[in-house]
C-alpha cells in the first residue's frame, strides 16, 4: 500500500508503533495518535503525530479528517492478568473509542476501517482441552468469552458489522492473539505472557523458581511481530 493518506491509533503501543513505521516507509502519509508515548517504544515514524485522548467524540472526528485509511488499535488493555482483574474501565474507555471512531469515520468519508479485535472474544467451552482444535471465526458463537475484554471485542465487532449495513461503513477485521516482539511492554502487569515468562527467568535466581498460572497443560498460539527497520537493526 502507498500513497494514502492514513491514521493510526494508538501508535504508541506495540503493534500500532510497529505499523505506523511500516506505513511511513512505504510513502504513505502517517498520522500517529496516542494519549501516551512510551519510552521504551522508539517513537514511531510517521508524517504526523499526536497526542490525544479518543475516548472524546470530538478528537475522533478531528483525526479522521482528510484520511483514507484508520487503523484502529487504540485500546484500554493489557496481560491476562490485567484484563481478568480490570472490567469496567476495560468495556467503558474501549466501547467509547470504537464507537466515536466508527462515526467519525462515516461523517469524514474515510475509504476504510481496520479494527483490531481479539482471539478473547473466543469462548471458554471451546478451549478447555489442552489439545485444542484450531478455532475459525464462526466459532465466536453461542459467545461466551471468558473475560469482559473479550465481550467488549465481540460488542465492538458487531457494532461495525451495523455501521456497515446502515452507513456503508467499510470495515476490516482481525482477531490478533498474543502479539509478540521487540518493544512489547516487559513488566507492570499489561506484559503478555512471552514477555512475563522470560522475565520472571531473568531475575529468578540460580537455582529457583518461578510462578506458572494455571496447571501446566495449556497451549497457547502466538505471533510475532518486527518491522524491518529493527530486523536491519544490529
Amino acid at each position: 500500500m502507498r500513497d494514502k493518506r492514513v491514521l493510526v491509533t494508538g501508535a504508541g503501543g506495540f503493534i500500532g508503533s510497529h505499523l505506523a513505521r511500516v506505513l511511513n516507509e512505504s510513502d504513505n502519509f502517517v498520522r500517529a495518535v496516542d494519549k501516551k508515548w512510551d519510552d521504551y517504544i522508539a517513537q514511531p515514524y510517521s508524517s504526523e503525530r499526536l497526542t490525544l485522548d479518543l475516548r472524546a467524540g470530538l478528537n475522533c472526528a478531528a483525526v479522521t479528517k482528510d484520511v483514507d485509511y484508520v487503523f484502529n488499535f487504540a485500546a484500554n488493555m493489557g496481560g491476562i492478568g490485567f484484563i481478568t482483574e480490570t472490567g469496567a474501565d476495560v468495556m467503558y474507555d474501549n466501547a467509547l473509542i470504537n464507537l466515536h471512531m466508527a462515526r467519525a469515520c462515516i461523517e469524514n468519508d474515510v475509504e476504510r476501517l481496520f479494527f483490531s479485535s481479539s482471539a478473547c472474544v473466543y469462548p471458554t467451552y471451546k478451549q478447555q482441552d489442552p489439545q485444542v482444535t484450531p478455532l475459525n471465526e464462526h466459532d465466536a458463537y453461542p459467545a461466551k468469552p471468558d473475560s469482559f475484554y473479550g465481550w467488549e471485542k465481540l460488542y465492538t465487532e458487531l457494532a461495525l458489522a451495523a455501521f456497515s449495513a446502515d452507513y456503508g461503513l467499510n470495515v476490516r477485521i482481525a482477531r490478533f492473539h498474543n502479539i509478540y516482539g521487540p518493544e512489547g511492554t516487559y513488566e507492570g502487569g499489561r506484559e503478555k505472557s512471552p514477555a512475563a515468562l522470560c522475565r520472571k527467568v531473568a531475575a529468578a535466581s540460580d537455582p529457583g523458581t518461578i510462578e506458572i498460572w494455571g496447571d501446566g497443560l495449556q497451549t497457547r498460539s502466538y505471533c510475532y511481530s518486527m518491522t524491518a527497520l529493527q530486523a536491519s537493526s544490529p
